[in-house]
């Protein structure tokens, strides 16, 4: 599946000029397009940002999941329908402290 010309212009464009790590906005909520700086001999290049986002559409999270090909996609894929994944997930919620109450890490003063 191609993306229409008018977005292949757009994206050449925002490889060309847009800054280091800024976020260009997709039609589709929480999907972004991230301009990677130039790394160890590779230059500027664009990824794919998977970023939840908030009700204004900012995403949620500093830094989201960067995808740089098909390949890293299919590679996720498989890693988050594995079961164990949301086995482990569930362990995590039993360990770790509920959100918003002091604990051990809390200094009274």
């Amino acid at each position: 599946m191609r993306v229409p010309e008018d977005a292949e212009d757009r994206l050449r464009d925002f490889l060309r000029n847009g800054k280091e790590w800024a976020r260009l906005r997709t039609s589709v909520p929480g999907i972004f397009v991230l301009k990677l700086p130039s790394y160890r001999g590779s230059r500027d290049r664009l990824a794919v940002e998977v970023n939840p986002v908030d009700e204004g559409g900012s995403p949620r999270k500093r830094r989201g999941l960067v995808l740089r090909d098909r390949e890293e996609l299919e590679e996720f894929r498989r890693l988050l329908s594995d079961g164990r994944l949301e086995k482990l997930l569930e362990e995590l919620e039993r360990v770790n402290p509920e959100e918003g109450k002091g604990g051990e890490g809390l200094l009274k003063i």
